[in-house]
């Protein structure tokens, strides 16, 4: 896509560099975030770079308001316009366990990276992108990449399930005020996919995928999220916004 621009978040490993190879093989300029400037953004960069995209790092915390703007600004100076913004960076809890035992600790990490930290950056996406002039014929998007907790309790990590629901609030918020000014809200729920996050419970989750859990039965991967992403912020989906995407496999489909 000529002059498209995504700022990824979490992009490093996992669904975020799935999203930014897949908005790079779809022509997008890309802005990989993730914390740190490390050596594993630096090969992830590398690997996106491969498929001749302008692509640059954005190794700031999500967490910390005060710096969405000036780096917003930044990939602007370099890339462009940022045309799509996919919130995906997010955590997990810090131990899988009771719920009357969850340390506010680990309630307010969920709750500062999962869904604080996206609604700040998607208002000052929104702000920016209102305070520039527009193309009509480009394609605006927020992606949040929530999950299907934020619908289905997993009773051993309430408050992540608590931080992607309120994520999943703050997707339908923003497509309802971004609505008029034609800039597309999304939010996507992974079900069971194969990343860093799940790694200590993915041949669990398979071998329920496989015993009729989800409906297709096998887990995901990064790869067919990224898919799911790109063709989102390319437009493919071009009249429907504030909508969640299921993408897991017809995992919270009822059936008795």
């Amino acid at each position: 896509m000529n002059n498209a621009v995504a700022l990824v978040t979490g992009a490093k490993k996992g669904i975020g560099l799935g999203s930014a190879i897949k908005l790079a093989e779809s022509g997008f300029s890309i802005a990989l975030n993730d914390m740190e400037n490390d050596q594993e953004l630096e090969n992830s960069l590398k690997k996106v770079s491969t498929l001749g995209t302008p692509c640059i790092a954005a190794p700031f915390d999500v967490s910390d308001i005060d710096c969405h703007e000036a780096w917003l600004n930044k990939i602007d100076q370099v890339l462009g316009t940022v045309t799509t913004l996919v919130n995906n960076a997010g955590v997990s809890v810090f131990n899988r366990g009771d719920l009357l035992d969850v340390s506010e600790a680990s309630w307010d990490r969920c709750h500062t990276i999962n869904a604080k930290a996206m609604f700040f950056l998607s208002q000052k996406f929104a702000r920016y992108l209102l305070g520039k002039p527009r193309d009509q014929n480009t394609f605006y998007s927020i992606i949040n990449v929530t999950s299907a907790n934020a619908e289905a309790v997993a009773e051993y990590r309430t408050e992540y399930c608590a931080s992607k629901a309120a994520a999943a609030m703050v997707s339908k918020s923003l497509s309802v005020r971004l609505g008029r000014e034609n800039i597309h809200v999304y939010d996507v729920r992974p079900g069971l996919i194969d990343t860093d996050m799940t790694a200590s419970v993915i041949k669990d989750y398979s071998r329920r995928a496989k015993d009729g859990l989800t409906l297709l039965p096998r887990i995901s991967t990064p790869a067919e999220m990224g898919e799911i992403i790109a063709n989102l912020a390319c437009g493919k989906l071009p009249y429907v916004t504030g909508q969640a995407i299921a993408a897991d496999g017809g995992l919270l489909i009822p059936r008795f």
